[in-house]
């Protein structure tokens, strides 16, 4: 089975691409790994890539949509794979449709305001790494492995995420439209708990827990 993973940052995207590729023993491929690991190996299209990074520009589509066209070729995705942060737009989607047949697009929908209280409320500890968030807290903070004073980074900051939610709707609910349309939608609630979203996704596609 080919899927494709839409969801907004602090969806839970990644952690629930990871468990459904476990369950049908298929890869996760994402775009940053593969871009990266196509640079590691020096391919043509990571070399390509690579110019673009090194001269501090964007890498352009033609290159992401030819590394995901490299990776997807590959002996272990032709029982299946999950892509993870590809495509973003739909001139992305068109090219993906020309080598690749999508089964299914799973869309995990959660509010705006949901995301917004998930993320602005995460804390991390600077010296260990460790992750809280305040409401489970009960007011402290220090982290309760080392004792350092945990910090709130200028990305879960309440402004940020809602910049980077306004770009992601920008950018993709023209590509929700483009898999609705063609009847690959399967839209999951990612508010609720991390298994009813499980298997609420295996549902969607077919399989059962």
């Amino acid at each position: 089975m080919n899927v494709i993973f839409l969801g907004p940052p602090g969806a839970g995207k990644g952690t629930q691409a990871v468990r459904v590729c476990e369950r049908l023993g298929i890869p996760q491929i994402s775009t940053g790994d593969i871009l990266r690991r196509a640079i590691k190996e020096q391919t043509p299209t990571g070399l390509a890539a690579k110019a673009y990074i090194d001269a501090g520009a964007l890498v352009p589509d033609s290159v992401v949509i030819d590394i995901v066209r490299e990776r997807l070729a590959q002996e272990d995705c032709q029982k299946g794979y999950v892509l993870d942060g590809f495509p973003r737009t739909v001139p992305q989607a068109q090219a993906l449709a020309g080598f690749a047949d999508i089964d299914a697009v799973v869309d995990i929908d959660v509010s705006d305001e949901k995301l917004i209280a998930r993320l602005s409320g995460r804390r991390v500890c600077p010296a260990c790494g460790g992750t809280y968030h305040t409401s489970r807290l009960n007011g402290r903070t220090d982290c309760e492995r080392c004792g350092a004073a945990l910090i709130q980074r200028d990305d879960d900051k309440a402004e940020t995420v809602l910049s980077r939610l306004n770009v992601y709707h920008k950018q993709t609910a023209p590509l929700i439209e483009f898999y609705e349309q063609r009847g690959l939608l399967r839209r999951v609630d990612g508010a609720q708990p991390m298994e009813d979203c499980f298997e609420a996704i295996l549902k969607a596609l077919g399989e059962t827990k």
